[in-house]
């Protein structure tokens, strides 16, 4: 069983999981769309910008984010002398890292969604008068709408498991910027194995929970689209 201590962690890393995907799912779903539909110029740098994160050291991803968002970084400075928010080792620094990281898998997922849609469908309702918004909502999100739920849990799943970028720019400060990864660091440095162990076991049912859905999610898409 989880300490109560454990168990503030366990809730404040799927707290921020969240708050992150619901921050970059309206953008993400966007960018897929855009990709999975339309031949635009600097694409092709788009499509690497989002890819950028999965390929990159978590760590330095984490260093850009730290310059950009610092007190004497230009978005840093930006958000403390307009609104006086401050973001780095502040929870709000958690929810960026696990957004950033978070992004590309809902992206890569939610594009192979839209993808998998049939374009024949959506020329049907053009031809019936539907401009390209009302295709989008009316026909293309509905029917890619297992695949966007399968890329939703997958970058839930991905941000659960962050670590270089969050110790970044969040650093790791008990009871304030603690996620279940840097819990467990914690614990391994200190050569405490069994709460490294017990963290250990509620991060993997955390993540095969997501994982199992998100695999569910696509399986129900790849039926959908059998019957079509």
């Amino acid at each position: 069983m989880l300490t109560p201590e454990e168990l503030q962690i366990l809730s404040f890393t799927v707290r921020m999981a969240l708050l992150a995907m619901a921050l970059v799912m309206a953008p993400c779903l966007l960018v897929a769309w855009l990709l999975a539909r339309f031949d635009w110029p600097g694409k092709s740098l788009v499509e690497t910008l989002v890819a950028l994160p999965l390929v990159m050291p978590p760590i330095a991803m984490g260093l850009i984010l730290l310059k950009l968002f610092a007190r004497r970084g230009d978005l840093g400075q930006f958000l403390e002398h307009t609104v006086g928010l401050e973001v780095i080792f502040t929870w709000r620094a958690v929810v960026l890292a696990l957004a950033v990281m978070a992004a590309p898998m809902v992206i890569r997922t939610a594009r192979v969604a839209f993808e998998s849609v049939d374009p024949r469908l959506e020329q049907i309702a053009r031809t019936l008068g539907a401009g390209e918004w009302r295709v989008l909502w009316q026909v293309t999100l509905p029917l890619a709408l297992p695949g966007l739920g399968a890329a939703a849990l997958l970058g839930f799943a991905r941000a659960l498991g962050e670590f270089g970028a969050t110790i970044a720019v969040a650093g790791n400060i008990v009871g304030q910027t603690s996620t279940l990864s840097l819990a467990i660091y914690t614990a391994i440095q200190q050569s405490d194995d069994t709460t490294a162990f017990r963290l250990v076991c509620a991060s993997v049912v955390l993540a095969f929970i997501a994982t199992w859905l998100s695999e569910w999610f696509m399986a129900r898409s790849k039926r959908n689209r059998q019957e079509r």
